[in-house]
């Protein structure tokens, strides 16, 4: 059956992208899939609410088929990236379609040639819409119900990609601490986490919500220079970070969402959601309103396992010890508050100084996300596919 391909460019078109993979994924044939909140997915597409935008660019296409959509993508023009990294990387990302190679196909050359246009060399994706949001597809771990804030699609989106040109750029993992009742701590993290406190006055302390504005300051800090190094990292403007940080602040519990202090100085910070997929397993819909926001507040007491989105620490205060010491502290509350597991993700496959001692301690690989790579220009078998472009 034909099919056109065509870009989203009215309100309508945006609803559609929006809604096309809670159609997509039913419960009886995906029941692992958690739906995103609407809210969040509209938010980082919003081209003149979200601060990314400031710095990018987006076009949206769909792919329909009878009047009925069956495929997405968006490709991403992010100069910030472009300046840091001084590269020509365009991206691609809020990829979801039918299992069809021509639709894909399609879907990759529409993404490439917008990108092409602007003079961008390579795709990368999935990014929605960059590295500090979700990104990475998922090709191990489908077993699972994924994290929140996590991506989850079924294995045939990686085969989609890989025939139409992609080739692995990178891979995220999800690391799984299993607690048991007493939290045991490995004899050996236990020593380097004295070590790393030997001669240094360091101090965890919970965020301080209503000193939202001075504690957002001091994480931003931390953020953009413990990351600075990483592949992919794109540092966070001070608005972005902000409108960010707004975004989680009433999904924060205090007690997981914690900074690392020495000599008085901001040194680290830990930042754990509870995991609310647990409860947002059963809104397949993905609407806050009336009921999703009831689910989140009522059950967050319910929930016993959360995910470490992010552990920094700024340069000076590395050491081969800091690691263990976050780990310790972060045990040691899960034991305290009655928490029973915790993922950690998305960790770089080659960061060695962070995976290896993961392994270490006893976290297995649970789930993993690749970042996949072609050139814009590569010829795809529907590169010519004729495309319709409503006039703006």
């Amino acid at each position: 059956m034909t099919f056109q391909i065509r870009s989203a460019a009215s309100r309508r078109d945006l609803r559609r992208f929006i809604d096309f993979p809670y159609a997509l994924y039913d419960r009886r044939h995906y029941p692992n899939w958690v739906a995103p909140l609407r809210m969040a997915v509209g938010d980082a597409l919003d081209e003149k609410g979200n601060p990314f935008y400031q710095q990018a660019a987006r076009e949206l296409f769909l792919a329909e088929r009878d009047g009925r959509v069956v495929g997405r993508i968006a490709a991403i023009e992010n100069r910030a990236h472009n300046r840091f990294h001084e590269d020509r990387t365009g991206f691609w990302g809020f990829f979801e379609c039918v299992d069809d190679q021509q639709v894909a196909d399609a879907l990759f050359a529409a993404a490439g040639e917008w990108l092409a246009a602007r003079d961008l060399t390579s795709m990368l994706g999935p990014m929605n819409p960059s590295t500090n949001y979700e990104c990475g597809l998922l090709v191990q771990g489908f077993e699972h119900r994924p994290s929140f804030m996590t991506a989850w699609n079924p294995p045939y989106f990686a085969t989609l990609c890989e025939r139409a040109g992609m080739a692995p750029a990178k891979d995220l993992l999800g690391f799984w601490f299993q607690g048991a009742p007493d939290y045991p701590l490995p004899p050996f993290v236990a020593r380097q986490a004295e070590r790393a406190l030997a001669g240094q006055q360091f101090v965890f302390r919970d965020l301080d919500p209503s000193r939202f504005e001075s504690e957002v300051a001091a994480l931003w800090s931390i953020y953009n220079a413990a990351w600075e190094r990483n592949w992919g990292f794109v540092p966070m403007t001070h608005e972005e970070f902000v409108h960010t940080a707004k975004d989680m602040k009433s999904l924060l519990d205090p007690r997981f969402a914690f900074m690392a202090e020495v000599d008085g100085e901001a040194a680290g910070f830990v930042l754990a959601l509870p995991d609310y997929n647990e409860v947002l397993t059963h809104n397949r819909g993905g609407r806050l309103f009336p009921l999703g926001a009831m689910r989140m507040l009522h059950g967050r007491r319910r929930i016993r396992d959360f995910r470490v989105m992010a552990l920094g620490v700024k340069p000076a205060f590395r050491s081969r010890s800091i690691l263990a010491l976050f780990t310790r502290e972060i045990m040691r509350r899960g034991q305290l508050y009655g928490k029973n597991a915790a993922e950690a993700s998305w960790l770089l496959e080659d960061n060695h100084l962070i995976v290896k001692p993961m392994r270490a301690m006893g976290a297995h690989e649970r789930m993993r996300w690749r970042v996949y790579e072609r050139e814009t220009r590569t010829p795809s078998p529907l590169a010519a596919h004729r495309r319709s472009r409503p006039a703006r």
